[in-house]
């Protein structure tokens, strides 16, 4: 088992998640913005490619994980931050945020989700735009996440390994599942546990207005169609509008 493999998830990341639809969404989306902001930007994947593609404009990548930061910073001409959005402060910088790949998912409450939206408008520039995306309850992703689903992937070192989930609960809309790591020459397994919380678009509409928020774009899958109620996707871009009456900032 490789040193790096102490961390499994940030280093079999990419290989897990493969370069898809999404990526091309969010990916044109930075290409039409002069300075981007990307919360939760993992191994840097999305900047790496704007740039790539020749976006001359400012990049940030802001992630609280070390590991995954150290990945990111292969990438040399992008602005890589360690830590969380709200305890690292942006005011009016950003003409686009994006938060991909599901990290909406891990902010659990209401305050959690407000703080969020609350450091998102004060990043953005007058006129800017927020985009992410959260799963949608009505889908019922978390049945597909069992070991018969599993995922084998190739590792940095040319090693097989092999991913599966296991979904230890489901309860008022949180969801905490287990991702579990194999390699045929590992001493042992490697698990990683979180909880992911699924909400609905009508509770993403609800905090985002009481955040100062307007809903410019919503779809229910990459190609930008319509969201109904058996979407895998609540793909939401908004912006700030007036600022909200609940008094919250």
């Amino acid at each position: 088992m490789p040193d790096d493999a102490s961390d499994p998830y940030a280093t079999h990341y990419d290989a897990i998640n493969e370069w898809g639809p999404s990526d091309d969404f969010y990916l044109d989306l930075v290409l039409s913005a002069d300075a981007v902001l990307d919360v939760g930007c993992g191994t840097g994947a999305l900047l790496a490619a704007a740039r790539a593609a020749g976006h001359p404009g400012r990049l940030v990548g802001l992630d609280p994980d070390p590991a995954m930061l150290a990945l990111a910073r292969r990438y040399a001409d992008v602005e890589w931050v360690a830590g969380h959005l709200g305890a690292v402060a942006f005011d009016g910088e950003f003409d686009l945020v994006v938060m991909a790949g599901h990290v909406f998912q891990v902010f659990l409450t209401d305050d959690e989700v407000r703080g969020q939206f609350t450091a998102v408008r004060r990043a953005l520039r007058p006129g800017g735009r927020y985009a992410f995306e959260t799963r949608n309850p009505g889908a019922r992703a978390w049945e597909r996440w069992t070991p018969e689903h599993g995922t084998d992937v190739v590792g940095e070192h040319g090693e097989p390994v092999r991913v599966e989930h296991r979904v230890e609960s489901v309860v008022d809309g949180l969801v905490r599942l287990s991702e579990t790591y194999r390699g045929p020459d590992w001493p042992e397994p490697r698990v990683e546990w979180a909880t992911l919380r699924f909400t609905t678009a009508e509770q993403v509409d609800a905090l985002l207005a009481e955040t100062g928020f307007e809903v410019l774009e919503r779809h229910g899958s990459w190609d930008r169609g319509p969201f109904t109620a058996t979407s895998r996707e609540i793909i939401t871009i908004a912006r700030p509008g007036p600022r909200p009456a609940t008094g919250r900032r």
